[in-house]
């Protein structure tokens, strides 16, 4: 005896002590996914037939039940369960998280049962409780389905349960292994002639032989209808075949619509209203053959609330869907995915007022959605409705996934005027306050990433973010990314110096990649210069409706420039630096984000300069000088000083060294005409986050931009590396002795690819090799003493080290969560975490 059991639901083992029901449930279930109300005494009394403990047993069989449906679990319930009022609880839980709820009845003769407990040295309690029990089952047996229980399998015989074969089922909604990709097509409402026209931009071939219909999709392709074919425009019988059609041809896919639910029931014969269209239908539907219209009833009737696409990545309803909803099944979600969810008021056009559940959302799926006409597509948290109106004169949207691309065909005409004016498009993320919601970064975070598996973060460390956050950090809808820190290379293994290019080289040629980048590595500040094209991209892609168009942020979040003023003269210059270079509309985008260094140092660390460095440099030379006058007048009166003279000579030489080593950059910054930006990377731009591109394209991109305007923006210095030419490895170890000889704080090298992996996973981004002189400022005058160079080559850089490959995938994974329009809580997660990190122990010199 086969018998089907959707993959999520909660299953009711209903039977007398006796009947077989545990045997039943170690043969067909895992151990995970049966929860005994026997087991649940014996945790809670330390004896499974203690009954006295039987209150306390089901309140926390009822409390695993509920977490494990809240997190789409199988459950199974292994308990009598004889008695409406047992199972009632039970339904109730089933019925609040959508789980299909299922009956397996084990209806045997009591005798059986009595036999069976007889022989169990645990179930000496005579025959009562079993005949109890059995006439408790067979009063409620014929009214089981009443209850709210969706399927019920009865079982009157030993043989029969011995028989049975449990086959799993995946519910309807569940499309999780179709990948696409897919068009998917909003609200048509009868506009027949745009959706051919909107087909045939997206690559269909739509032929027609009188009423029938044949339409060839693009090879690979699919199409998905967000449901409201029909009602209002002229053609609504016509969109019905086209998308019948293709959904019986395995070409489309098509969830249902409101408005089609009222055409189902109109044609089944209820009394509807014909209002809001369905009268237009109803009078195109009489010049249809009589066949049609039972032909389109059935099929109608079969289409489905929902689709979970892609691995869980997408889905697809009419009127949007809840997360707690997805891919679960229940009269409350088609009921939500036809209608969604009204506040219970009505607005001064006498229509219901819906509630805006997709600024709430926090889901991983994107969700793409019509019914609720919207003058434009934009995206909220990861969800997107495409109904824009076309038969109010609007247009008919498409969605490509995955590539997010919008396709739009203009209405013909207004085929019929709104009661209510079409929505204007919200900003791209969230402004409902819950969208920046404590809950969703304090506490230990585990993030998943799609380059460094999951990365934890602490909980101590979240809270030191949120501080940092909370008192400092821009509009946090600024914050899309943070950029990770960066190691330095292993020491050097040559006297006399801390860190040189060899061992860059050698870390990277260890693991396998054999292609260098080395850029001079500037004295600056590390700075995100996020910038839109025009004030409505930032509100609509940001959320900022402040009338500002981007803003400089520090590698901690903070606004680089305190005077506004400056910072909106930079965005200009950069901004027509994009349009003089063409990278605005060559990258085919309106906003992006550049990475950056910008000078002068002394601009941001003037107060660093002033209160250690200056301090350090003046007590120094100022108290070396004075111990030399005393060594040079005790030499003069006969005494022995010379190893004391020679050791002040060269810690007074050190200090002048430190001393012209930060004052090499310190310059004077009196506005925009001493301001230097020297852009690296160019991290991403709308549709795309570029860690698929090299630094050579990188470098590129940035020198066409610096072209434009050399007097604000630098070309940084790089070179190609083929460390299997020694030739060209030598040149690049000449060229960093000859930049830091000559000031420059050193240079950075980089596997060629953005994201490179060795052996063992993951690479290091970058490793910085600073120059002798500059390390001076770093770890003191007198550093490179053989003693001190000694203790200073012990450093470790392994924590360091696991601190920058996990900001450096956290940062990636914020923009890719942003790019792919996710909610922006989700984008914050990440960021969170890179700030969380930064609080970490670790040598702040390194």
């Amino acid at each position: 005896m086969k018998i089907e059991i959707p993959e999520y639901a909660l299953v009711l083992l209903v039977g007398a002590s006796g009947t077989g029901k545990s045997s039943f449930a170690a043969r067909h279930f895992l151990p995970t996914e049966v929860i005994s109300s026997d087991r649940m005494r014996g945790w809670v009394a330390d004896d499974e037939t203690d009954q006295s403990a039987t209150g306390d047993a089901f309140d926390v069989l009822r409390y695993v039940t509920e977490k494990r449906l809240k997190a789409r679990r199988f459950t199974v319930i292994d308990a009598t369960n004889v008695q409406p009022e047992a199972r009632r609880g039970l339904i109730a839980l089933a019925k609040k998280w959508h789980a299909l709820a299922v009956a397996i009845v084990f209806d045997l003769p009591e005798a059986i049962a009595i036999e069976r407990n007889a022989a169990r040295p645990d179930r000496q309690f005579g025959a009562g409780p079993v005949k109890r029990q059995t006439q408790a089952l067979k009063r409620s047996m014929g009214k089981m389905k009443r209850e709210g229980l969706r399927f019920v399998h009865r079982l009157r015989s030993v043989e029969e349960i011995d028989a049975v074969e449990i086959v799993r089922t995946r519910l309807w909604t569940d499309r999780r292994g179709e990948t696409g990709p897919f068009d998917i097509i909003g609200d048509v409402h009868g506009c027949c002639d745009e959706l051919e026209t909107l087909l045939d931009e997206l690559g269909y071939a739509v032929s027609w032989d009188g009423k029938s219909v044949t339409v060839t999709p693009p090879e690979g392709r699919r199409a998905i209808f967000v449901g409201d074919l029909v009602d209002r425009g002229p053609r609504s019988p016509d969109a019905l075949r086209i998308a019948k059609h293709m959904v019986e041809a395995g070409t489309g896919l098509c969830v249902l619509g409101n408005h089609d639910d009222k055409l189902k029931r109109h044609l089944s014969g209820r009394n509807v209203k014909q209002t809001h269209g369905l009268a237009e239908t109803v009078e195109q539907f009489a010049g249809e053959p009589p066949e049609f219209a039972a032909e389109m009833r059935e099929w109608l009737d079969a289409l489905i609330s929902h689709y979970v696409l892609d691995g869980g990545k997408l889905v697809v309803a009419h009127a949007g869907i809840k997360e707690a909803m997805q891919g679960r099944a229940s009269g409350a979600i088609r009921s939500f995915c036809m209608y969604g969810e009204t506040t219970g008021e009505i607005d001064e056009f006498g229509l219901p007022v819906r509630s805006d559940w997709a600024a709430d959302y926090k889901g991983n799926a994107k969700v793409v959605y019509g019914h609720t006409p919207v003058v434009e597509a934009n995206w909220i948290n990861g969800t997107l409705c495409i109904d824009t109106g076309c038969v109010f004169g609007g247009k008919l949207t498409a969605l490509r996934y995955p590539e997010l691309d919008l396709v739009e065909v203009p209405a013909a005409r207004t085929y019929y005027e709104p009661i209510r004016p079409l929505e204007a498009p919200q900003a791209n993320t969230g402004l409902a306050a819950n969208q920046l919601d404590l809950a969703d970064v304090l506490g230990k975070q585990s993030i998943d990433t799609r380059h460094y598996h999951r990365v934890t973060v602490r909980e101590d460390n979240a809270a030191a973010a949120l501080e940092v956050m909370s008192r400092y950090a821009v509009d946090p809808r600024w914050l899309i990314y943070l950029p990770p820190t960066m190691s330095p290379a292993e020491t050097s293994a040559r006297d006399g110096w801390l860190e040189r290019p060899e061992e860059a080289f050698a870390y990277y040629g260890e693991k396998g990649v054999r292609t260098l980048i080395a850029e001079e590595k500037h004295m600056g500040s590390r700075g995100l210069i996020v910038l839109s094209r025009t004030q409505e991209v930032a509100a609509k892609r940001f959320g900022i409706t402040d009338g500002s168009r981007g803003v400089v942020v520090t590698r901690t979040g903070r606004r680089f420039f305190k005077d506004a003023e400056m910072e909106a003269q930079a965005l200009h210059r950069i901004d027509a630096a994009m349009e003089a270079s063409g990278l605005w509309d060559e990258l085919a985008t309106d906003w992006v984000l550049w990475d950056a260094e910008i000078l002068p140092w002394s601009m941001k660390a003037g107060s660093l300069v002033r209160g250690q460095y200056a301090a350090v440099g003046a007590a120094a030379t100022s108290g070396l000088a004075a111990l030399d006058e005393a060594v040079s007048a005790a030499r003069k009166r006969g005494v022995a000083v010379d190893d004391l003279s020679n050791a002040t000579t060269e810690k007074f030489a050190d200090a002048k060294r430190y001393r012209d080593a930060y004052n090499q950059y310190v310059a004077p910054f009196e506005g925009i005409e001493d301001l230097r930006i020297a852009p690296f990377h160019l991290l991403a731009s709308e549709g795309s986050v570029h860690d698929e591109k090299d630094h050579v394209w990188h470098m590129e991109m940035a020198h066409r931009l610096a072209k434009t305007d050399p007097a604000l923006l630098i070309a940084t210095r790089y070179r190609q590396i083929d460390l299997d030419d020694e030739q060209q490895v030598a040149d690049a170890i000449a060229w960093w002795e000859a930049m830091t000889a000559d000031g420059s704080e050193g240079m950075v090298v980089k596997p060629r690819d953005f994201v490179a992996r060795g052996r063992k996973g993951l690479l290091q981004p970058a490793v910085k090799c600073r120059g002798r002189e500059y390390l001076r400022i770093i770890y003191g005058p007198h550093y490179d003493r053989p003693e001190n160079l000694e203790r200073l080559k012990k450093r470790g850089l392994g924590h360091k080290r696991s601190m920058a490959l996990r900001e450096f995938a956290l940062g990636l994974e914020a923009l890719h969560r942003f790019v792919e329009h996710e909610p922006l809580t989700r984008v914050h997660q990440c960021v969170f975490g890179v700030l969380a990190m930064e609080s970490e122990p670790v040598d702040p010199r390194l």
